[in-house]
């Protein structure tokens, strides 16, 4: 039987980032895995990143636990990798080192924090956490946990702490209780930083003005409910609006250059070419993936394109390199029924465009008033390159 121990290690993360925080590790100390399993998601400041097995074996060390911060090349965790003819897995086998289980006893006598909802029951009930078996992640005490825990308690035990309350005291439920005034502190993630970093650092380097301007989607509207039927069965993919605002902002850009340009220093940065981003919310924070030369792309690519990159988003599998670059951002705040706000640019960008919520509203038409599909957008710009008047 052929046994050899392997490293693993944080690898490439991509263009300029060399760094990540752990953020969980899939795989625990002991635990059998086969090649290609996800061992460890890495958090960096743009995506987070899946390690997977490059070998089949039984993890016996982690270096780094979750919340450590590691950079590219460096050590994180050990494998034992068994030879190609080991074929059962009742017979794989690891025993962890010494240093591996103190290290994962540290862990779970750091991780006794209890959650709101814990802590509220094992006060009410006046128990001892460390009498509850803990089945959550890295040793925690789950609500369910408890609840186990009190069906198992004979209904004769008192709580070990009587509370007597004098007959003119208001019951205890008439106050505010000091469980329901907890705190709970959670680590921010990799992409959460820096996304609170980029955006103050585009309030505080670019100057912002907002311009607001509303559209009549009327004609928007007739003309996507025309053609989306034959659409979708020629492309196999919606029709949205994103396509027709992603055209008329290319043409826009194409008629006011600076907008699609930057500032480098003392020079501004024209580009020649239309990278539009797409802000997009997921569970981990908002991303914001490009969409390339959107100028020479059809409507079926945009749409195609734009559902590829949502599912990647949500999936987390979003790459550096689908992150990377841009020349001008478009947030649709709408989806979440936003009628009006005030999107922050995307640096080194200079121009972002905010799509709101269609409300029906009545308006003037010709000195008539006529109810109409309204939208609210807002465009925000760096003022120190692009003037109003633009």
């Amino acid at each position: 039987m052929s046994e050899k121990q392997q490293k693993i290690i944080v690898p490439a993360l991509g263009e300029s980032v060399t760094e990540a925080n752990i953020g969980r590790w899939v795989k625990k100390v002991g635990d059998i895995v086969e090649q290609d399993d996800l061992l460890i998601e890495l958090e960096t400041e743009k995506v987070t990143l899946e390690i997977n097995a490059l070998a089949s074996g039984v993890i016996v060390d982690i270096l780094a636990p979750e919340g450590t911060k590691v950079q590219v090349g460096e050590v994180i965790g050990l494998m034992t990798i068994r030879g190609r003819n080991e074929s059962k897995k009742s017979e794989w086998a690891a025993i962890p080192s010494q240093a591996a289980v103190d290290r994962t006893q540290t862990l779970k006598s750091k991780n006794t924090i209890l959650s709101p909802a814990v802590r509220k029951l094992v006060q009410e009930h006046a128990l001892d956490s460390k009498q509850i078996s803990a089945t959550g992640k890295d040793g925690r005490i789950t609500k369910e946990d408890v609840l186990s825990f009190l069906k198992h308690i004979p209904a004769d035990v008192s709580p070990s702490i009587p509370l007597e309350v004098p007959a003119n005291m208001k019951p205890q439920s008439d106050f505010v209780s000091d469980n329901e005034r907890s705190e709970e502190r959670v680590r921010m993630s990799r992409l959460r930083q820096t996304i609170a970093h980029r955006l103050k650092e585009a309030q505080n380097t670019a100057a912002i003005l907002t311009t607001f301007n509303e559209v009549d989607m009327s004609k928007i509207m007739d003309l996507r409910n025309h053609h989306k039927d034959k659409f979708e069965e020629k492309y196999k993919t919606k029709l949205g609006f994103m396509s027709f605002f992603i055209k008329a902002c290319v043409q826009a850009l194409k008629e006011i250059p600076t907008i699609n340009a930057e500032i480098d220093a003392d020079e501004i940065v024209y580009k020649n070419y239309y990278d539009i981003g797409i802000a997009v919310g997921t569970p981990n924070g908002l991303v914001v993936p490009v969409l390339r030369n959107v100028d020479v792309l059809s409507f079926a690519d945009i749409e195609k394109s734009i559902a590829e990159l949502a599912l990647k988003a949500r999936d987390g599998k979003l790459t550096v390199k689908d992150l990377s670059g841009g020349t001008f951002t478009i947030s649709n705040g709408g989806v979440y029924g936003s009628l009006m706000s005030t999107p922050i640019l995307n640096p080194p960008q200079s121009g972002i465009l905010g799509m709101h919520k269609i409300q029906q509203r009545p308006i003037a038409i010709e000195g008539k008033v006529e109810v109409r599909p309204m939208m609210y957008l807002a465009l925000s710009y760096d003022h120190r390159i692009i003037d109003g008047a633009e």
